[in-house]
């Protein structure tokens, strides 16, 4: 919406088992073919893309994921071509062949204008080639994620919102949580979000004996997001990997300090003893005591709230992200 409040006309163009009906009601949205196993079915989708590219005509083709989409769209040979970096396709996928770190370079080869999220992934991908990398930030949407007005009553609660997988920190979590759960009669923690493990993780929850104080939300759309986070005290994100802390912006924009753990991503979002704390991944026992400091002190809650909403207004308002994005397209036409 904000692209079309802006004068761009945006088309989606996606494989089939990435398609999202409930997308498609706002963008138009074109589906190419994925007929054969893994990266085989790009040589179908390269066609298709040739020939949508041929109808529509655009004035920007910008593909996101440098290792898939990425690849599909440098092989199309169109320009004005854009490329956008968002994790695990430049950190991890690269490193698994020879064969990969040539897709990598060639994607970003034939790229106009690669962007990133972040400073250190920027840095990442500096790796696979000597042009310049804008960050891009991915920001969010400060009407929708704005301070709470007030303090939990009657109870303290400690949250994430994540997909829950392994590298997110989970198990690192609980077992602070187990650790934390005898000093606060009223403490609860909040999971916000879904995933494969969640049978797992609730076992575990129980073999801790914190089952009884742990909420396992599920997923939810991202507009009732702030709904649940506003609910929460302190927004904990031990992860192992992280990109870029779109977590820890939310929770920030929301007046909510944060623990997190120290991977490049989080560590450029958060300002360490001004908006929450910053401890060693993979440590249970500092991750207690980081949040066990910030349950004790509300002032210090609300004092590094403050600083928290104030950080994501100066540097992650979504729509000062978009206006560079859009300024980097309007600029690229013009010189066409």
């Amino acid at each position: 919406m904000y692209f079309k409040e802006h004068g761009l006309d945006v088309t989606v163009v996606t494989f089939k088992d990435h398609y999202s009906a409930e997308n498609a009601r706002e963008v138009k949205t074109l589906v190419l073919p994925k007929t054969l196993p893994g990266k085989l079915s790009y040589l179908p989708a390269v066609l298709a893309l040739r020939k949508i590219l041929a109808e529509l005509k655009p004035d920007i083709l910008h593909a996101h994921f440098v290792s898939s989409y990425g690849f599909v769209g440098a092989l199309a040979n169109y320009q004005p071509f854009f490329v956008s970096v968002w994790g695990t396709d430049i950190y991890k996928f690269p490193k698994k062949s020879s064969l990969n770190r040539r897709i990598v370079e060639f994607s970003l080869g034939r790229a106009e204008i690669i962007c990133s999220t972040s400073k250190t992934m920027a840095k990442e991908t500096a790796k696979y080639t000597n042009k310049k990398i804008e960050v891009t930030p991915f920001g969010v949407n400060l009407s929708l994620f704005s301070p709470k007005e007030d303090v939990n009553k009657g109870k303290l609660v400690v949250g994430i919102a994540k997909g829950l997988d392994d590298i997110y920190g989970f198990r690192d979590l609980f077992k602070a949580f187990a650790i934390l759960k005898p000093k606060f009669e009223s403490l609860e923690l909040h999971i916000l979000g879904d995933g494969s493990m969640r049978e797992e993780y609730e076992q575990l929850t129980h073999e801790l004996e914190i089952d009884e104080k742990v909420k396992f939300i599920g997923r939810v759309p991202n507009t009732m997001v702030p709904q649940y986070m506003k609910e929460m005290d302190i927004v904990a994100m031990p992860s192992y990997e992280d990109s870029f802390g779109v977590t820890a912006v939310e929770a920030m924009a929301c007046g909510i300090p944060v623990v997190v753990s120290d991977v490049d991503g989080l560590k450029e979002v958060v300002l360490e003893n001004e908006t929450g704390f910053i401890v060693p991944r993979g440590n249970p026992e500092e991750l207690a005591q980081a949040l066990d400091k910030l349950l004790k002190d509300e002032e210090l809650r609300v004092k590094m709230g403050k600083r928290g909403i104030e950080h994501v207004r100066q540097n992650y308002d979504w729509n000062d992200n978009a206006d560079y994005m859009v300024k980097l397209y309007k600029n690229k036409i013009a010189q066409e």
